[in-house]
């Protein structure tokens, strides 16, 4: 019989995060981990990415929602998944729909209620000396975790930051021909900085302004950051200095 949620140990969450990964490819476990939070905490949909160079890199989501929020902040460079990877410490946004949540990401927290979700809680993955990504959690209603609910989603966060450090590679990776399961999971990070040096060529402008405007351009047209830098890359889009 499982304990209650306010009484889960990290021992009780990694053998259910054991029992949940059991069997699965390690490109599955990112997916799986996130409807897992989902099942454990009282929250609609979960994301979770790796931080990279100001670009999280998104490694799954319990569903489009969740994996639409996760691509928003990536293309926004803004939201509570980005301040959680940066300050290393989480981000709670009780209230997207308005009030200082709405204030702090004007467009993301508008782009998010869009989107389906109305609160949202990020936690950083890692340890107080390094921070590698964040587990995002959204509600669909204005929401404020208990002190309970808090207490399981760092055990969750905790335990999960272990289970994706501890991904196996071996036979799995040898036959893919990859160096890392994370391989074949970043290729839209890769795919943004190639589209970053091309830019910077076109404008003559530093990695920082060159990701600001293909954001920019990204939000205006609606795209992903990631679909916007293989337009770049294609040629079916160039800068031109303002």
């Amino acid at each position: 019989m499982e304990p209650p949620p306010g009484r889960r140990t990290s021992l009780d969450v990694a053998a259910l995060i054991r029992d949940a990964v059991r069997n699965l490819t390690p490109e599955e476990v990112p997916a799986r981990l996130c409807a897992l939070a989902v099942d454990l905490l009282p929250v609609s949909g979960a994301s979770m990415s790796l931080r990279s160079d100001g670009l999280p890199v998104r490694l799954g989501a319990s569903d489009a929602t969740a994996a639409r929020i996760a691509d928003v902040q990536g293309t926004l460079g803004e939201g509570p998944g980005l301040d959680a990877a940066s300050a290393g410490r989480p981000v709670l946004a009780c209230d997207l729909t308005s009030g200082g949540d709405a204030v702090r990401w004007p467009v993301f927290a508008q782009q998010a209620t869009e989107a389906g979700a109305r609160a949202m809680y990020s936690l950083p993955l890692g340890d107080a000396a390094v921070c590698v990504g964040t587990l995002d959690l959204y509600c669909d209603v204005p929401a404020e975790p208990t002190g309970s609910d808090l207490r399981t989603a760092h055990l969750v966060a905790g335990v999960v930051t272990v289970a994706l450090m501890s991904l196996p590679r071996g036979e799995w990776a040898a036959a893919r021909g990859d160096d890392s399961w994370l391989s074949t999971l970043a290729s839209d990070h890769d795919e943004i900085h190639q589209a970053i040096g091309m830019i910077m060529a076109q404008l003559g402008v530093c990695a920082d302004d060159a990701l600001a405007r293909l954001r920019g351009y990204a939000f205006a047209h609606s795209r992903t950051a990631g679909s916007a830098a293989r337009e770049v890359l294609a040629h079916r889009k160039r800068f031109h200095p303002e």
